[in-house]
Formats: C-alpha cells, sequence, structure tokens
C-alpha cells in the first residue's frame, strides 16, 4: 500500500519544481531527495548503533565522528553522500553497506538488460541514456557474474518425485572450444508438475545432441530426485525413446509429430507441400490409432508409389508417433508435439542472435539462464484445463502412479 504523504509536506519538498526536468532532471528532486533520504537513514543506523554501544560500555563510549564522501550509483543517477562515521570504526551501515557504490535496484536493472541479449556497451548506453550513470564494463561483469553461484544451485536443486509431462530437446549455441568457434548443443529439459505447472528442470551442453547424453541428462534428473515421468514428448533422434526408457521403463514415449510431418513434407517441392501437408494431417488427428492406421493406409494407396520413403518413415516409426493417441484431445495437444520447448529455445534465439558467439560454455549458460528467468515469470499458473487434464492422466496411470510422494 502506497503510504500518504501530507500535501502540505509534498509541496515544500517540490520547492515550486513544476517541470519533468525540475522533478527528474540530473539535479531534479527526486535525486536531491533520494540522497536527503539515504544520508538520514544513514544517521538514524548510526544513533542506533551508538545507543547499543553505550549500554553495553557506559556514557563514555563510542562517538560520532564526521563524515566521509561516497557517490552511490542509484536509478536516479550517481547521488553523492554524506555517510557518518563513528570514532571507534564499528559502525556497519546496513542500508548502504561499506565500500557498497549502487543500490541493489541497479543491478536488477543491469541484469535485465543482459537477460535480453544487450551487450556490455548496450547497457552503458542504456543506463547513461535513461539514468545519467555509468557503469564500467567491469561493473556490468562483475554484476552479471553473481550469477553463476545462483545458476549452479538452480542446476543441482532437488526435483519433484513425479512429473506429468517431460519436453526434451536441444538448442544449438555458438561457443568458443579449444581456441575455436564451434556449434554446441545446449540440452534442455522442460517439466509439467502435478499441479500443472511448467519448470525448467536443467541446461546441459555437450558437442552434439545424442541418445547417450541424454541418458546422462535423464540419470541426472533421477539422482535430484525424479522417480517417475508419466509422459516423455522428444523429438526423432535415433535411440533417444530406448535412452528414455532405459533410465524410466514405465513412461510412455512420444515422438513428436511436427517432426516427422516436416521430415515427410522435405521429400516434395513448396507447391505440393500444402496438400500434402493436408493429408498428412488426416492420419494424425484421426480419432483413434486404429482410425489413424486406416488414414496411412488410404495416404500410401494415394502417394505411396511417388513418395515411398515417407509411407516406410510413417511406419517404421509408427509405434512411437502414436502413443498421444490414446489420450484425450486436451492431452493430446500437450503432448504430440515438442513445442513447449520450442517456444522457449525461440525466446533463447531471440537473445543470443545478437551476441555472434560465446567466449566459453559458463558465458553461454549465464546468458541463457537469466533469459530463462524472464520466461518463466509467464509459467506461474496452470493451464485453465489441467484439473480436467489432471482427472484424465489419473484415469490413464492410475492413483498409485499419479498421486506418489
Amino acid at each position: 500500500m502506497t503510504k500518504a504523504f501530507r500535501a502540505e509536506l509534498i509541496d515544500e519538498l517540490l520547492g515550486g519544481a513544476n517541470t519533468k526536468e525540475a522533478i527528474f532532471g540530473p539535479d531534479g528532486v527526486l535525486k536531491q531527495l533520494t540522497g536527503a533520504i539515504v544520508e538520514r537513514a544513514l544517521r538514524a543506523e548510526l544513533q542506533a548503533h551508538l545507543e547499543q554501544e553505550r549500554e553495553a560500555s557506559g556514557p563514555a563510549g563510542n562517538r560520532r565522528n564526521g563524515t566521509s564522501k561516497k557517490t552511490l550509483q542509484t536509478e536516479q543517477g550517481p547521488v553523492p553522500l554524506e555517510v557518518p562515521r563513528d570514532r571507534n570504526g564499528t559502525f556497519e551501515p546496513v542500508i548502504v553497506p561499506k565500500h557498497a557504490t549502487r543500490v541493489p535496484g541497479l543491478d536488477d536493472k543491469i541484469l535485465a538488460l543482459y537477460a535480453r541479449g544487450l551487450s556490455t556497451r548496450d547497457i552503458q548506453e542504456e543506463l547513461s541514456s535513461l539514468y545519467g550513470t555509468e557503469v564500467s564494463p567491469m561493473l556490468v561483469t562483475r554484476v552479471t557474474d553473481a550469477v553463476h553461484e545462483e545458476l549452479s544451485v538452480w542446476r543441482s536443486r532437488p526435483l519433484d518425485s513425479v512429473f506429468a509431462v517431460v519436453w526434451l530437446d536441444a538448442l544449438m549455441v555458438k561457443m568458443r572450444d579449444d581456441g575455436a568457434v564451434k556449434n554446441r548443443a545446449v540440452h534442455v529439459a522442460i517439466g509439467m508438475t502435478r499441479e500443472g505447472i511448467k519448470q525448467v528442470l536443467g541446461m546441459w551442453v555437450e558437442t552434439n545432441e545424442g541418445a547417450k547424453f541424454w541418458m546422462r541428462v535423464l540419470s541426472e534428473l533421477q539422482q535430484r530426485g525424479v522417480k517417475d515421468i508419466l509422459i516423455a514428448c522428444c523429438d526423432g533422434l535415433k535411440g533417444f525413446p530406448a535412452a528414455i526408457e532405459a533410465v524410466f521403463p514405465r513412461t510412455v514415449v512420444q515422438t513428436c509429430v511436427v517432426h516427422q510431418v516436416r521430415y515427410s513434407l522435405s521429400f516434395v517441392g513448396w507447391a505440393e507441400r500444402k496438400a500434402l501437408a493436408a493429408d498428412l494431417r488426416a492420419i494424425y488427428t484421426a480419432p483413434s490409432e486404429q482410425a489413424a492406421s486406416a488414414e496411412l493406409d488410404a495416404f500410401e494407396a494415394k502417394h505411396g508409389k511417388r513418395l515411398p520413403m515417407i509411407v516406410r518413415s510413417w511406419r517404421a516409426n509408427w509405434e512411437r508417433i502414436t502413443p498421444f493417441l490414446a489420450f484425450p484431445a486436451e492431452i493430446r495437444r500437450m503432448v504430440y508435439t515438442t513445442n513447449a520447448i520450442e517456444s522457449l529455445n525461440y525466446q533463447f534465439r531471440k537473445v543470443i542472435k545478437t551476441k555472434g558467439h560465446f567466449p566459453n560454455e559458463d558465458a553461454a549458460l549465464k546468458q541463457l539462464y537469466l533469459a530463462l528467468r524472464n520466461v518463466e515469470k509467464g509459467w506461474k499458473a496452470a493451464p485453465k484445463l489441467w484439473r480436467q487434464s489432471r482427472l484424465q492422466l489419473i484415469a490413464y496411470f492410475g492413483e498409485e502412479r499419479m498421486l506418489a510422494q
């Protein structure tokens, strides 16, 4: 709740200032008021410190000892301060700690700008333009590097015992490795909890995306507390479903239908794709696996002689493509594609496209993690139909798995 101030006090503080420049400018009222409030709070903090020491050592104890100058970088720009001191040097300010030269809000601004993919120079120019605050490249690096500890804790945090759905995919990111710039695969896992909340379970970097590395990722998830995954969604990478089932043998593995459709369309020219896509759509939108099989037969009768490689691909992957057909429509929409993770990767690409390449793996993960923090702010609520979907999952998998601890 906003604290109400007397109108007379506000008028006195404004002192007749009635323009944007006079209020928000480099020497405006807001900046002067910030300095005055911080100095007043520091004096009150010192007074409380001295009273506490006098209670312990008597009237002849510690006393005030003038002030020292400091410039505090704030959202209103650089604010000069007179920081009070004590004679014994035992005063440790909490509001503006010793050696601190900026307020936490400025760090948040730097992190927010960095998360959007801005370079160090862009961040300097942005802060200078908005607040008249000059920050050094070293400060930007120091603020963003402080995220590494948070990232390390996040990557090793314990996870829920059961996830309703997990989506698995990889994003290629350019990084410098052994003196050369290379594409490296950032493996990403998104889980949907039994309460319907999405969360990124982790990010892992490897030279290439491969089934063996995915098995290591899944084993790590298991070590962090995941006992069961009801449905796992992945692309058509060879050996990927087997890798999932090796770690979580009861999991229903659904390969991405959209990837299968894209592969099929790659065999024809642009002029034919719309009509062919409509024929393929009849297969994966069928009401049941039996009906889908009939639609595949019809597709083969129509296109099999000319495009046998498409039919062979669908039949070879049929057991991995069709598990979603056993579920009601609400769950089908969630699991027939890896769009949930591809949407996240799209947000990642928007951030990293201005970077060219990263100097190392740590720098890439730092950037992606900061971008992820922004994306996850929109994932706080479950889908509107989640209650119904949850009941459907319980009916299909049983209470023992869906409600296990």
